[in-house]
């Protein structure tokens, strides 16, 4: 667990240009406090201690506007960047060097049991107010666009963006971990409007040009 903190709190240092240093972090940043009684939490979970991990989650929620269930899982190197609002269910499961805005919801989709939460893989960048719903997986080395609805599996090295959410880009090579071009996104129906008014420009110009026909 010790070994997890520190990973988190370089991972602040490693994604956040605005921390400067350490004490700033441990004491000002809701992120790293939530996350950090997360990490206390889930361990007396794991070793079966009652009603004391959900009240500690509850507390974290109050401080923080973070709300992470007891028993989701996370890995290592994870990093909620403002936090508001962002909220991780009970069977959610997040990889390594995960990076997550804010408003962000990894949640379920009904009042289902069993796996009802999203499965998030590594180096995923989840942009603000964006929501994962349901059992479903994302790939390694995702980006999602803010205020995305993501309700189907996505594949690694994909970017996605919509509600619902659906995939504009896919490369083989890794994604970089902790950024993303909020602004920059592609729109995939604005880019296909764009090509059928060209294509009409163009049709009208080949019409335009072509001889009149003769009557004699």
């Amino acid at each position: 667990m010790l070994k997890d903190i520190q990973q988190d709190l370089q991972a602040v240092f490693d994604r956040d240009p605005a921390a400067t240093s350490r004490l700033e972090v441990i004491f000002t940043y809701a992120g790293f406090h939530a996350l950090l009684i997360f990490r206390i939490a889930h361990w007396l979970k794991l070793h079966g201690v009652p009603f004391v991990p959900r009240a500690l989650s509850q507390l974290a929620r109050w401080f923080t506007g973070i709300e992470i269930h007891p028993s989701a899982k996370i890995g290592t190197g994870f990093f909620i960047d403002h936090g508001m609002g962002v909220v991780i269910g009970e069977t959610a499961e997040v990889g390594d060097y995960v990076t997550l805005f804010q408003g962000v919801t990894l949640g379920g989709t009904g009042k289902e049991r069993g796996k009802r939460h999203p499965t998030v893989g590594n180096h995923v960048v989840v942009g603000a107010g964006a929501k994962i719903l349901g059992g479903i997986t994302i790939g390694d080395n995702v980006k999602i666009g803010a205020n995305s609805v993501v309700l189907k599996n996505v594949a690694p090295n994909s970017t996605v963006i919509g509600v619902p959410a659906r995939v504009i880009k896919t490369q083989g090579e890794r994604l970089p971990d902790a950024t993303m071009d909020h602004i920059n996104l592609p729109d995939p129906i604005s880019d296909r409007l764009l090509a059928l008014e060209q294509e009409l420009i163009d049709l009208r110009t080949k019409l335009e040009n072509q001889e009149s026909p003769r009557l004699f």
